[in-house]
């Protein structure tokens, strides 16, 4: 599938290296972005709790990123608003929701022909997978350490119209462990697919070529459900 990127995105300038400023309502949101030369699908993922340190550099998002670049995605990481370089401040979940449309937005306008996907770890799960659950473009899901004691996802016990949720969890996680997990999973529709990495905690130290393994077979039961171009 053939694609111009340099028709799309007006007035933003993108570095050789990926990074730009995405523009938002409260500025700008710090960016990275890495195509490959025909990418197959185009995928936002969303970095852990910013009052945790998380920002799109944690490791586990960059395992992500990189399995899903592996398999011909174009992959847009992001800094929600305060973190790094972004403006604004700390949006108390939904403000960062709004971040996440604006990544969702961007990859839609630049790669429309292609399938959408939203993945987060952790925070970024629960806010990525919201922001992807109005938005009727977004085509697949992709949930890693999903913090079921933390937050709530009861949102996600509802319909996702038909959408595949493919999630990858520690066992030992310290915000969802293998028994709670399983039960979250048991009570949502179809499609959807658990992985588990054993002997791993929620920021999966020293499991991270686990993590990313799972990752990547998590990326191909979800390329497997039928994705469609828009």
């Amino acid at each position: 599938m053939s694609f111009d990127p340099s028709s799309a995105s007006p007035g933003i300038s993108i570095s050789p290296a990926g990074r730009f400023d995405l523009p938002v309502s409260h500025g700008y949101l710090e960016a990275l972005l890495k195509e490959p030369a025909a990418p197959e699908r185009a995928a936002v993922v969303c970095h852990p709790h910013p009052k945790g340190g998380g920002t799109m550099n944690n490791n586990v998002v960059y395992r992500m990123a990189r399995a899903l670049e592996a398999r011909r995605a174009a992959v847009l990481r992001f800094n929600f608003r305060g973190v790094g370089r972004s403006t604004g401040t700390y949006g108390d979940g939904q403000g960062e929701v709004g971040d996440a449309r604006a990544a969702l937005d961007f990859m839609a306008a630049r790669f429309p022909k292609l399938p959408l996907w939203m993945a987060g770890f952790s925070f970024g799960s629960r806010v990525g997978i919201e922001a992807a659950l109005g938005d009727a473009r977004v085509s697949k899901l992709l949930g890693v350490g999903m913090a079921v004691r933390m937050f709530d996802l009861s949102f996600l016990e509802g319909t996702r119209g038909g959408r595949p949720l493919a999630i990858v969890q520690a066992d030992q996680d310290e915000y969802g462990d293998r028994a709670e997990i399983e039960a979250f999973t048991a009570r949502l529709d179809q499609p959807k697919r658990l992985w588990i990495v054993d002997g791993a905690t929620h920021l999966f130290p020293g499991k991270l070529d686990e993590l990313e393994a799972a990752v990547t077979d998590a990326l191909a039961w979800l390329e497997g459900q039928g994705d469609q171009t828009r």
